[in-house]
């Protein structure tokens, strides 16, 4: 095995780690889980709903 390939299983075993023990498990998660679970669209998604939902409810209030 060469270095590269130890660090790519060290990372990717850590990855699992991550996946399995996360700090915000216990808790429910939090926008950080949320946000890493939608990837980058699903997020910019929400956050132009999150907008336009704002500048609705300030044209219409």
């Amino acid at each position: 095995m060469t270095k590269s390939d130890k660090a790519y299983d060290r990372e990717r075993m850590r990855q699992k780690d991550l996946k399995r023990n996360s700090p915000g498990r216990e808790h429910g998660g939090g926008l950080m889980d949320l946000a890493g679970g939608l990837g980058w669209k699903g997020t910019a998604l929400i956050l132009v709903l999150l907008v336009l939902a704002f500048l609705l409810y300030s044209i219409f209030r």
